[in-house]
């Protein structure tokens, strides 16, 4: 049986033009140590939190350089399949499955919005060996200008049910599996400039919200958004200093009630 379930959130890499650079900054705001670089895989270096595995860094291939960006995979049982079904429902394959050595198979695809993600199909390397603790993956949410096409898309791709939240200010929805929400969704509305393109931003948990911030930013990182406290724990939104994404959540400082959510 695998680690996990079809469509739960179970990697993320990113690439940079400087690797070393994004060792230094993410082992300062997230503790991160790092293994060593495969060179049979480009150099693809696992980063770690407690020694256990939680995310990668990866210098980019040629011809691909440009704006850093961390990439979230969904698990898949099958990843040729989920291709054929990122296809039918108007997404994106833009790298076709392809083995990766004994670690497993994936692919990376593209939403109807325009937000790039992968799949994951777990070998030897099943994913994050840790969740929702300082250090490693909490949440993940698509920013989209296209909500209804993508609300369309993931549950045809992946088991998923969809609920929106009770909130006539803001257009947000839950994509659930069997255990609860696994991914967010975010419309992009008049506050988000033009030139800014969809995408699917993952939360690190961290035990202090604001310290992860004045060390992110105190290493030339960019803050965003935040910090704000909401029900889920005490959040900001960042940019690295090579211009990759990411967001920051103390899952211990809750404050308010929870939303609620309802069925589409």
């Amino acid at each position: 049986m695998a680690a996990y379930a079809e469509g739960t959130p179970c990697w993320t890499d990113a690439m940079f033009a400087d690797v070393e650079g994004a060792k230094t900054f993410y082992s300062a705001v997230l503790g991160w140590t790092f293994g060593e670089a495969s060179s049979e895989f480009g150099n693809y270096t696992q980063a770690y939190s407690d020694g256990k595995a939680v995310a990668a860094v990866v210098p980019p291939m040629p011809g691909s350089e440009g704006h850093s960006a961390w990439c979230l995979y969904l698990a898949s049982p099958d990843v040729k399949a989920t291709a054929a079904k990122i296809k039918a429902a108007g997404g994106t394959v833009l790298m076709e499955p392809m083995q990766v050595g004994d670690f497993g198979s994936m692919l990376i695809a593209a939403d109807p919005g325009g937000a790039v993600f992968g799949v994951w199909q777990g070998g030897q390397h099943e994913g994050f060996e840790k969740l929702n603790e300082p250090g490693a993956f909490s949440w993940a949410e698509v920013f989209t200008r296209k909500p209804a096409e993508v609300d369309a898309f993931y549950p045809a791709v992946f088991p998923y049910k969809v609920q929106a939240m009770a909130d006539p200010q803001m257009d947000f929805r839950t994509y659930n599996l069997a255990a609860g929400p696994v991914l967010g969704r975010m419309e992009m509305g008049e506050d988000f400039p033009a030139g800014v393109p969809s995408w699917l931003n993952v939360y690190f948990a961290v035990p202090d919200c604001d310290a992860a911030v004045a060390k992110a930013t105190e290493l030339g990182g960019k803050l965003q958004f935040g910090p704000m406290d909401s029900p889920f724990g005490r959040f900001a939104a960042l940019t690295d200093p090579q211009g990759a994404n990411f967001s920051v959540i103390d899952l211990a400082r809750t404050e308010g009630p929870m939303p609620t959510l309802t069925d589409v």
